[in-house]
């Protein structure tokens, strides 16, 4: 039985398409739906560049106050995009929501973290991220879930791949 799923978006292209996937998944099983988005952690040349500029007071404070006003920022945007994909007759999809979750880390642990701690029983991901192109079989993240996932995995295709299949 499937109560309760996660839905792990890059944000990128093909977001929409494997979000319709989440949300008509989440009404057939009438079940609660829980949203994660990594945010991969700043590289040593970011970090360096910023110390060469702001004192450690200024930096401690960039971190708190600048890495939440991001994922503030991000959440809404996840959010947003929900209610411009349901249009007016979404609210009872929208209630489906539990929460809208931007994490910091790599996003295959992120996800798998994520999964294990709301104990979902469905994982929903993209198999590509908006990096990779169509002759990629499997993006990094989607192929770590794959093989690392202790619940089911759907794994919505590239879209071109799909229309290069149907010719």
């Amino acid at each position: 039985m499937i109560r309760s799923m996660l839905y792990a978006t890059d944000l990128g292209l093909y977001a929409p398409v494997v979000m319709q996937h989440a949300l008509e998944l989440a009404r057939t099983f009438n079940a609660d739906l829980y949203v994660v988005h990594a945010v991969e952690p700043m590289g040593l040349f970011a970090e360096s560049v910023l110390q060469s500029y702001l004192d450690e007071q200024a930096l401690n404070e960039f971190h708190s106050q600048g890495l939440n006003t991001v994922i503030a920022s991000i959440e809404q945007r996840v959010l947003d995009s929900f209610r411009e994909e349901l249009g007016d007759e979404g609210e009872l999809d929208l209630k489906r929501i539990q929460a809208v979750r931007v994490l910091q880390g790599d996003p295959s642990q992120v996800i798998l973290d994520q999964a294990q701690k709301l104990s979902v029983d469905l994982l929903i991901v993209g198999s590509h991220s908006h990096g990779a192109g169509a002759e990629t079989p499997l993006g990094r993240t989607a192929a770590r879930v794959l093989q690392l996932a202790k619940v089911p995995v759907y794994l919505v295709p590239l879209v071109q791949r799909r229309r290069q299949g149907d010719r």
